[in-house]
């Protein structure tokens, strides 16, 4: 169950979120708060990515 928590998140974020309206949103806030904003999720992504498949092992 924890390992499909994080998985059922990430495709819910992903059909939930719209490409159309992540990038009008993102040229409306400008390009650099966009930027930002793009490097933030990505991180995230990552992290989280990271979590899952067991690289934040110690």
């Amino acid at each position: 169950m924890k390992k499909i928590l994080p998985i059922a998140l990430i495709a819910f974020l992903c059909t939930t979120l719209s490409s159309c309206e992540l990038v009008g949103g993102i040229f409306k806030a400008g390009v650099w708060s966009g930027v930002i904003i793009v490097v933030v999720v990505v991180a995230l992504l990552i992290w989280i990515l990271a979590k899952i498949f067991g690289g934040g092992r110690s």
